[in-house]
């Protein structure tokens, strides 16, 4: 153990601090974002070598052994996956970092360094080991949600919102037993632990696929918080302002989800944020719908003026998105507008369609967030839609049953024309039929949308040669 003065150490944290606070505010651009998260992982770094140095009585073996081995799994993440697969991936890493959480607190009431806990360390403790256990199971379900191992539909049970409500307060009740000093025993803490990793997963289990961009945010908050309870534990200032920080932006962007999909935040605590009982609207299979091939498509928009394209999951599944740039390009050199309708929840985590499109090199200019693109919908030629779904459902607005009604949607029906970009008629993570798929002026194309998006720019190129 290095000998460091206070003085010293509390410049280092103060340096990491500021380093995670000007990455973060560096996030909220996609030009600055990579920058950002450059310097908040230097911050971290740099907190990590300072602990490591101050607090490791020259036991490095296990820390290295972690750090070959956390490191390794990450180049591994990082390379091989999928842009569809980042929310799967976000859910996981919530998990794990709750979990860690809960660890710290769990094995600073089992193994004190220090014959009496003060009851604020324990009250530190109660807090992370909850919202620790909970992230993590929660976002255990999350993760086989968004995979399709747990069915994405809500799960839904008898009375559930009170079964919820009573775990909440037995939570409350044996992490205020807990705190008391000399009064709880460990069987207090496995209890509290048990009825945690519970809570975690009947809250999340009865939301729908649908709806999971909200938990994520929610989760992420959590783990956040769980993180600077464990520093609060640890008396550790870098780990308590980075959970702070985490805490906070994701119950920000749990605010921004909630008010894009119409949502209560009382609801999503308590695990009732899915549709209720008989509410799942059933697929009619044999409603037609008109269906158009890649030449006409291209002819249609080959004289269009005003363009909108609406990418949803179905275009990251593609992974399209080089090609609908290289499509607008051409657009734009004839002279048409080409914008890009973006809703908060389009793929299946805040910021996925804006990450993917500027992946692709697309301005960011023209990428437009529903509040500022759904009054230009009334006075554009041709509105795209690749691979959105639920996001674009007119019935949101109409049908009180539906599990959708009340979510604000892209206004992609008021378009003079709509072509639509689908592998098949499935249902998005709602599990609800798309009204827009059946009105009159719009048109399905079937099929890769890469490909589609492919055959279509050369049709386009061929109308210039006519």
């Amino acid at each position: 153990m290095l000998e460091i003065s206070s003085n010293i150490e509390n410049i280092v944290y103060l340096i990491s601090a500021s380093l995670f606070i000007i990455g973060l505010k560096r996030l909220a651009s996609p030009i600055t974002a990579r920058n950002g998260n450059r310097l908040a992982s230097l911050g971290m770094l740099i907190a990590i070598i300072l602990t490591i140095l101050k607090y490791t009585d020259n036991n490095f073996e296990w820390i290295i052994i972690g750090i070959v081995i956390g490191g390794l799994l990450g180049i591994i993440l990082s390379k091989y996956v999928q842009m569809t697969a980042i929310p799967q991936l976000v859910a996981i890493f919530n998990g794990f970092g709750g979990g860690a959480s809960a660890l710290v607190a769990i094995f600073e009431i089992l193994y004190p360094k220090e014959s009496v806990i003060s009851v604020f360390v324990l009250a530190a403790i109660a807090f992370s080991t909850v919202l620790g256990s909970l992230t993590l199971t929660g976002s255990f379900i999350a993760f086989g949600k968004l995979q399709e191992i747990i069915p994405t539909r809500p799960i839904l049970f008898p009375l559930r919102n009170y079964l919820n409500s009573l775990l909440i307060l037995l939570i409350v009740f044996f992490a205020i037993i807990l705190i008391i000093p000399n009064f709880s025993s460990p069987y207090t803490l496995y209890i509290l632990i048990a009825l945690s990793l519970l809570a975690g997963i009947l809250i999340v289990i009865p939301i729908g696929g649908a709806d999971m961009p909200v938990i994520i945010a929610l989760l992420n908050s959590y783990s956040g918080i769980a993180g600077a309870g464990a520093g609060f534990v640890l008396n550790n200032p870098v780990l308590i302002i980075s959970g702070s920080l985490v805490g906070a932006s994701g119950l920000i962007l749990t605010k921004i989800m909630i008010k894009a999909m119409n949502r209560s935040l009382a609801n999503v605590i308590l695990g009732g944020l899915g549709a209720e009982d008989g509410s799942q609207q059933a697929i009619n299979e044999n409603r037609v719908v008109k269906s158009l091939n890649t030449e006409d498509a291209a002819m249609i928009l080959g004289y269009a003026e005003n363009v909108i394209f609406v990418p949803g999951y179905g275009l990251a599944v593609a992974q399209a998105q080089h090609q609908i740039n290289e499509l607008a390009n051409i657009l734009k050199n004839k002279g048409t507008n080409i914008k890009y309708a973006i809703h908060p929840v389009a793929g299946r985590m805040p910021g996925h369609m804006n990450v993917l499109l500027a992946e692709a090199n697309i301005p960011y200019n023209e990428l437009k967030d529903l509040d500022e693109i759904n009054s230009e919908f009334d006075n554009t030629d041709v509105a795209v839609v690749v691979g959105a779904n639920d996001v674009t459902n007119p019935i949101a607005r109409t049908d009180p049953s539906s599990p959708i009604y009340g979510m604000p949607i892209l206004n992609v029906d008021k378009a003079k024309s709509v072509i639509v970009l689908k592998r098949s008629m499935a249902s998005g993570f709602a599990g609800i039929e798309n009204e827009l798929f059946f009105l009159d002026k719009t048109s399905l194309l079937f099929g890769d949308a890469r490909e589609s998006i492919e055959k279509m720019t050369r049709e386009i190129k061929n109308l210039d040669n006519i």
